[in-house]
């Protein structure tokens, strides 16, 4: 039987507060794995989360303080 199981398997932040976030697609036969690709992308912050997993909404909000969103903005002004 297969099966296409898809998950977000990497979170990071970088030090300007950029969400970077990987999702595996797995391609399973019979419980084993017989492939996978990847897809990623890159949250600024203050980006909207509407439609993003729970996890990457909690980092985000945790990490995108108002002092951090104002300071992402002020160096992309520049």
């Amino acid at each position: 039987m297969l099966e296409k199981i898809i998950v977000i398997d990497q979170i990071e932040v970088t030090e300007s507060g950029h969400v970077q976030v990987r999702q595996a697609t797995k391609i399973m036969e019979d419980g084993k794995e017989i492939g996978k690709t990847y897809h990623r992308h890159v949250l600024s912050p203050g980006d909207a989360l509407e439609g993003q997993d729970a996890k990457v909404q909690a980092i985000a909000k945790a990490v995108w303080t108002k002092e951090a969103v104002e300071a992402y903005k002020a160096m992309i002004e520049v």
